[in-house]
């Protein structure tokens, strides 16, 4: 069997290889260029698969055990290609070298990014399926995309040196930019050249803030090293200090590494008010390009702020992120659901409600407990899933009536009775019923905020607030499917009568919401592979919380507990 340390490297280059083939191909040969890329999306996600289990089967530190952390925490991936026998958590191969520091190609799985990698291989599938008909043209460029978007997605969130991880970061934004702006719709170049300067901007502030810690590291301990778990071990070090010239100049450092690398990921995630690029882009994307943006694209934001910004800034995001971030991320729940609701266009009404999903997620984050971390990895996977879904359900109605005007559509039940249950059942999903995905993630992100000092300390009105999200995303979906669904029959004047859903069609999209009903019922597998190193960015917090109230030579000797 091959070893998972080498599996990391296929899982990353193998779709490469595979655009690289499709686009070698030409457009001539379209069957070929599919079966391609289908062959290679199921070998993938088996490989992801596969891992997941590897990994689950792992005796990592949990629970009372994980709280007997090193004094510096940091993260400590699994599989890690190319590690010494001296240091398993460390690859050898350097791509870079800069003086007496280097670039490595330092590739690693842990619970931050295991379901993310499962995430992407899942999606990648029905976004190709989906495309097997309706996309005729220029078919080995579209694929080649396709594959190379998901070479991109894999190697952020495997990636555990800051450079490679910013490598990839950036090149993700040339795929998307070429689906949205060839195969998207007749605003397609206007919603590619508007994505890509916004997300381009943000990505050069991250740069900064990138090269900001690396130099400020070099600076005060001498250490020239791209490695993120050990950046976050220097960072942790330098602020146990009791040295007050030493506290002064990093807070100003986090401060403006926070600002950087945030001025990038909101806009990738997107917090109000950078989010104006997302829904002229979900509106002009082809189905696969919406349903990899929503599904996987925009978690990148997330997870940069959950891996680099807090980590690595654990003061200023408590004293500067938090109550900003959740500022942000209310507005962006009750502004994403209420634009969601007032939309015609049911894909822009999907758009909107990533805003307000994804809202959720940050809220939850920036509580910077156990409960609220988890409820965020959760909150994303959960979207990934129940949004990618809803894009492909009306990626499939489009393919029969083009056309997603709310208002044209009346009784579809009537005519489509399976698409119909599966609708109803993702949404259901989206709005966090019990016993689906949806409501794990929801109830652990609001425990997570209401569990907070800042909350607790007579703060609490953001957090109702935020509740009132749930409520208003039942409003819009029920609504949508009240107009679609049922009531007299109104189909649109042209369309292909072509019926209900097809094979093909339920075979990439049952898979979805089978998942969607495990992990509501047996969410215990996330929440348990991702403990471990949810609890380091916990101590981390921890750690921050206690700097602020205690004075300095007082933090540094007494026991850090971390507070749920």
């Amino acid at each position: 069997m091959l070893a998972e340390h080498w599996g990391l490297l296929i899982l990353l280059f193998l779709p490469l290889a595979a655009g690289i083939v499709v686009a070698w191909l030409g457009p001539t040969r379209g069957s070929a260029i599919r079966l391609i890329s289908v062959a290679t999306s199921i070998v993938v996600l088996a490989l992801a698969l596969g891992m997941a289990f590897r990994f689950m089967a792992l005796e990592r530190p949990r629970g009372a055990d994980a709280r007997l952390a090193p004094a510096a925490p940091s993260f400590r991936p699994e599989f890690v290609p190319g590690a010494s026998p001296s240091n398993p958590h460390q690859t050898t191969w350097h791509v870079l070298s800069l003086g007496p520091g280097t670039v490595q190609f330092y590739l690693g799985l842990d619970g931050l990014n295991l379901w993310l990698i499962v995430l992407t291989a899942v999606l990648m599938l029905p976004s190709v399926l989906i495309s097997w008909n309706h996309i005729s043209e220029r078919v080995n460029e579209f694929y080649a995309w396709l594959m190379i978007l998901q070479t991109c997605m894999f190697g952020i969130f495997l990636a555990f040196d800051i450079i490679i991880f910013y490598v990839f970061f950036e090149l993700s934004l040339v795929p998307l930019f070429f689906l949205i702006g060839i195969w998207g719709g007749p605003e397609r170049r206007h919603a590619a050249r508007k994505f890509f300067m916004y997300t381009l901007a943000g990505s050069l502030l991250t740069f900064l803030g990138v090269m900001g810690i690396v130099l400020a590291c070099h600076q005060q301990t001498g250490t020239m090293t791209f490695s993120i778990p050990r950046l976050v071990e220097l960072v942790h070090g330098q602020l146990m200090l009791e040295d007050e010239a030493t506290r002064a100049y990093w807070q100003t450092a986090q401060f403006w590494v926070f600002l950087a690398l945030t001025a990038g990921f909101a806009v990738k995630v997107p917090l109000v008010p950078f989010h104006t690029w997302l829904p002229l882009a979900h509106v002009e994307a082809p189905t696969a390009g919406s349903v990899d943006l929503a599904g996987v694209l925009l978690k990148v934001g997330a997870y940069g702020f959950l891996r680099l910004a807090i980590p690595l800034a654990p003061d200023v995001s408590l004293a500067l992120g938090l109550p900003m971030v959740t500022l942000l991320a209310t507005a962006g729940i009750v502004y994403g659901a209420l634009c969601a609701y007032s939309q015609d266009d049911v894909k822009k009404m999907i758009a909107y409600s990533s805003v307000s999903h994804l809202g959720l997620c940050m809220l939850g984050m920036f509580s910077l407990t156990m409960a609220g971390l988890s409820g965020s990895i959760m909150q994303m996977i959960n979207h990934g899933l129940s949004t990618g879904a809803l894009f492909l359900l009306i990626g499939m109605l489009y393919d029969r009536y083009h056309t997603r005007k709310i208002s044209s559509f009346s009784g579809m039940a009537t005519r489509m009775p399976l698409f119909a249950v599966l609708l109803v059942f993702i949404c259901l999903s989206s709005v966090g019923m019990p016993g689906l995905n949806g409501f794990i993630g929801e109830y652990l992100c609001l425990a997570g905020i209401f569990s907070h000092e800042w909350t607790r300390e007579g703060k609490p009105y953001l957090a109702i607030v935020a509740c009132t999200g749930v409520v208003l995303g039942a409003w819009y979906l029920f609504t949508m499917l009240k107009r679609v669904l049922f009531g007299p029959v109104q189909e649109p004047d042209t369309h292909s009568p072509t019926g209900d859903l097809n094979g093909r069609e339920l075979a990439l999209i049952a898979p979805i919401a089978a998942l969607c009903l495990l992990i509501g019922v047996h969410p215990q597998p996330i929440l348990r592979t991702t403990e471990p190193d949810v609890r380091v960015v916990s101590d981390i917090a921890a750690a921050a919380r206690q700097r602020a109230t205690l004075p300095v030579g007082v933090a540094t000797n007494q026991k850090l507990e971390t507070r749920n």
